[in-house]
């Protein structure tokens, strides 16, 4: 079974994207915050109802928050949600 949502594991899921998956995270703000003309975006915190984000827009950062479509069971479920939604951003943002 995979890993609840714990804050140890919402650090590790943000680290993770903030250091590999930059263009994924300022997708999520554009699209589901509907922030279009975000610059950078950092993933703050992650739990199973939505993603905390601190994105900077024209110099200036401000925090947003962008919930999932549905309340995620647990990491493995954060880990296919982030894809499906990287996906459907990709698509809707071209």
């Amino acid at each position: 079974m995979s890993d609840p949502i714990t804050p140890a594991v919402s650090d590790r899921i943000c680290q993770h994207m903030n250091k590999d998956h930059q263009n994924a995270i300022v997708l999520y703000a554009k699209v589901f915050g509907n922030l279009p003309e975000t610059e950078t975006a950092q993933m703050e915190s992650i739990d199973p109802q939505g993603m905390n984000l601190s994105v900077v827009i024209n110099g200036e950062t401000k925090p947003i928050r962008v919930p999932f479509a549905h309340t995620l069971k647990d990491s493995e479920d954060a880990h296919h949600t982030l894809i499906d939604m990287v996906k459907q951003a990709r698509i809707s943002h071209n």
